[in-house]
């Protein structure tokens, strides 16, 4: 049962990090997309700095979460 349990709170981490990764992602794409005035350049680069900072973080936790501690299949 302990394996069991390991494994599958091992993919819903996975899971919850690849979401939000891809979450960031699409939120970089869209900034980057979107048209707004000069007068905001800074604070879109602040939040583009910010977005980046979150990317690479979650990126971490996932490259520390490592492999699934027990293989589901065979």
């Amino acid at each position: 049962m302990g394996v069991e349990r390991a494994v599958t709170r091992w993919y819903v981490q996975r899971q919850r990090l690849l979401t939000e990764i891809a979450s960031l992602e699409q939120a970089l794409v869209e900034q980057e997309q979107g048209e707004q005035p000069p007068e905001g350049a800074e604070q879109r680069e602040e939040q583009r700095q910010r977005l980046l900072a979150r990317l690479e973080e979650a990126q971490a936790r996932l490259q520390h979460l490592g492999p699934c501690p027990k293989p589901m299949m065979g």
